[in-house]
């Protein structure tokens, strides 16, 4: 499996998000999905439930740990500087995001929390992967809200 294979699935998640901005993520290791998610924190009252939060989560619980060395994300939306320390806690190995984040980005477009070389672990990151569909999705639901 390529990584163009799972940002579809990840852009498919983006589709569950009524009313949030469309964000999918999933956790894969060893070429299995070991967990999901997508923005909810309208939804949920919690500013914290960003999609790569919630598939955490559920990493988590699906491993009974709260490392997943090893594993990959991918996320249509290059993660914020929220997702980005969480993701370095995880100890994730690599980072896969499709469309940039000029306003918010941490992984290279505002602030490069994941490349830096200041902390204890470096993750591998892709970003661009289908950049075109995932930021299409996202525009399609701006455009939406401000009519």
């Amino acid at each position: 499996m390529d990584d163009v294979f799972w940002m579809r699935r990840a852009l498919a998640l983006a589709a569950q998000t009524e009313g949030e901005v469309p964000v999918g993520a999933l956790i894969v290791r060893g070429g299995d999905c070991i967990a999901e998610g997508w923005n909810r924190p309208i939804t949920l009252h919690d500013p914290s439930a960003h999609a790569e939060i919630i598939a955490l989560r559920e990493a988590g619980r699906h491993d009974h740990n709260h490392r997943f060395t090893g594993a990959t994300l991918y996320v249509t939306l290059e993660p914020c500087v929220m997702c980005a320390g969480a993701i370095i806690h995880a100890r994730l190995q690599r980072v896969v995001f499709g469309a940039w984040d000029p306003k918010g980005g941490a992984a290279g477009s505002v602030f490069d929390i994941l490349g830096t070389t200041r902390l204890n672990h470096r993750v591998e990151v892709i970003g661009g992967v289908l950049s075109e569909e995932c930021g299409e999705k996202l525009r399609g639901f701006f455009d939406q809200r401000r009519l």
